[in-house]
């Protein structure tokens, strides 16, 4: 019995995780894209943001998944700590759909469904002409295995209600309430799933690993409910161990409530009250056959409870995050610092403002090119890590100066700020793409990292080439940016110059190497790659230094093309 058991368990939870997981990616590819722009439009209004938090988690049914999203979200800017937290509060609530579907499953044979759905989802799977019928498939084919996990771990538990031993230990821990919820959570963190937790907890009561007090049941499994709810934390903390600051602040708003939660609710435990309630709140009569519904009932209530609570105090809650991890000396020198609104209505100096942070993002557009290159070269992953934070940096820096422009577009200008404005914003998008070309130069190092691929001793001296070539390049653009020096900006069109020659004579070489067997087809790919992306970032740099040199005017007239004339003309 005890080889059943454990066999059932095991490969039965494996199906479950591995089904569930099926069907979020399907759900996901239908409808991943709807669901950002949902979370991208959210208001300020709290209570859309939980509806949302919480109707997305039923969809993806992950509410880690959500988690990670809305972090995307606050660290591009579009939603602040404070909606992030409410759509937090609502995933909690999503996430006990999952309870649901296993109870609602469980008050008929589901198994005689299994095996038809799992060949309909394969056959979509296989079979599918559109990407939308594949993904269908994957929907059909998750919920299937999900369910037939279900069903393994169901005959695996089949016996349990046999086993005296295993009854007792179960009920003593349930009459120990902070020792259940410890063993709630331990599981859920061994799991990475709640769902899957509270699934194994239902499974037990239903075949009577509590005993056949369905009274007493109920009351001893809830304190493993919460423990569950304290358990999912962790993979949102894990998830935020290498992630930005504001990562960690969403995934500790997310520890917090649900411990704090569980901390006032746990006397009620106690005291019997919450199964009372929960008695109270079930249309059914509490049973054997309704014992999973009541346990499902049970973690909505709890959730859904403390989101009531909590709302009023999303403030209260930020402010103590803010407390544990505070805005540190990095994060002032990552974010923009001199965009401040009072001086939007004297629009010469809020554009200076908006000048002095575009530096700043040149500045770190240029430390995460040199990463990236220095990454490839050396086959460093800590450095190539880095340059993706730097990215993030400059996104953040897009988005803020992008925004305080165009509020001051909507001022009265002069006619000097009117025509520089567009101008600089076509600078701060310049530096944007910089940054994605750093992050290309990135993933060709793993590449080259991944498949053991080296350099031959020439491609590394003419990589070092390129890199000192962009990195004057740098120099002179950020100088001329910096002071408005034209002499700086006209040196950075000579680097152009150098890198365009660059180009075409490395690729000739890098040939010539592949074809005479120096290196191989794959690193070949690699350095071109790496050739391209380079010229590239000077492309862009080319455009600031050229917005530099015509003094951040149009004029109505092709920029580029009068710039060349003036060089021509020795000016």
């Amino acid at each position: 019995m005890v080889r059943e058991m454990i066999f059932g368990t095991v490969g039965g939870l494996g199906l479950f995780l591995f089904g569930m997981g099926l069907m979020s990616d399907g759900l996901k590819k239908v409808a991943g894209q709807k669901l950002k722009n949902i979370l991208a439009s959210l208001t300020r209004n709290r209570l859309i943001a939980v509806l949302v938090g919480t109707g997305v988690t039923c969809l993806i049914q992950s509410s880690s998944a959500t988690t990670v999203m809305t972090v995307g979200f606050v660290n591009a800017g579009l939603l602040t700590l404070k909606q992030a937290i409410c759509v937090v509060l609502g995933a909690n609530i999503g996430t006990t759909f999952t309870a649901w579907l296993v109870s609602v499953f469980g008050l008929f044979t589901i198994t005689d469904y299994i095996l038809p759905i799992v060949g309909v989802g394969f056959f979509f799977t296989l079979g599918g002409r559109t990407q939308k019928q594949k993904s269908f498939g994957e929907i059909l084919l998750g919920f299937g295995i999900l369910f037939l996990g279900i069903h393994f771990m169901k005959e695996g538990f089949a016996g349990v209600e046999d086993s005296q031993g295993v009854q007792k230990t179960l009920v003593w821990l349930g009459h120990n309430p902070l020792l259940a919820v410890l063993a709630g959570t331990a599981l859920t963190m061994l799991l990475q799933s709640s769902s899957a937790s509270i699934a194994m907890v239902q499974m037990l009561a239903l075949q009577g690993a509590f005993g056949s007090d369905w009274d007493l049941v109920l009351r001893v499994t809830i304190p493993y409910i919460l423990g569950d709810n304290i358990g999912t934390t962790i993979t949102a903390q894990i998830a935020a161990l290498r992630a930005s600051r504001n990562s960690k602040r969403t995934a500790m708003a997310h520890t917090m409530f649900n411990v704090f939660g569980v901390a006032y609710i746990l006397p009620l435990v106690c005291w019997g009250w919450f199964a009372t309630i929960v008695e109270w709140v079930s249309p059914f009569h509490l049973s054997q056959n309704t014992i999973m519904v009541h346990i499902a009932i049970a973690h909505s209530t709890f959730n859904i409870a403390n989101t009531l609570v909590f709302l009023p105090m999303i403030g209260v809650l930020e402010w103590a995050v803010m407390k544990i991890l505070p805005v540190t000396q990095a994060e002032l020198a990552q974010a923009p610092a001199a965009l401040e609104r009072h001086l939007l209505d004297t629009p010469v100096i809020a554009l200076e403002q908006a000048e002095h942070e575009s530096v700043r993002m040149a500045e770190t557009a240029k430390k995460a090119v040199l990463a990236a290159i220095e990454g490839l070269l050396e086959d460093s992953k800590v450095k190539l890590a880095a340059v993706r934070k730097m990215e993030d940096i400059t996104d953040t820096f897009q988005y803020e100066i992008t925004s305080y422009l165009s509020e001051l577009s909507s001022r009265q200008l002069s006619q000097e700020v009117s025509v520089e404005l567009p101008v600089l914003l076509h600078t701060v998008n310049d530096l944007e793409r910089i940054g994605d070309h750093a992050v290309n130069i990135a993933e060709i190092a793993e590449r080259k990292i991944d498949g053991k691929q080296f350099f031959s001793e020439a491609a590394i001296g003419e990589a070092g080439q390129l890199a000192t070539e962009i990195h004057q390049m740098f120099d002179h653009v950020i100088a001329a940016l910096r002071d408005n020096n034209l002499d700086e900006a006209k040196s950075a069109l000579g680097n152009e110059s150098n890198l365009n020659v660059m180009q075409v004579e490395f690729r000739r070489s890098h040939v010539a190497r592949m074809t005479g067997g120096a290196c191989t087809a794959e690193v070949g790919l690699i350095f071109i790659d790496l050739v391209d992306n380079i010229e590239k970032i000077g492309d862009h740099l080319t455009n600031i230094a050229q917005a530099v040199i015509g003094g951040l005017q149009w004029d109505g007239i092709d920029l580029k093309l009068r710039i060349k004339q003036q060089l021509a003309d020795g000016q």
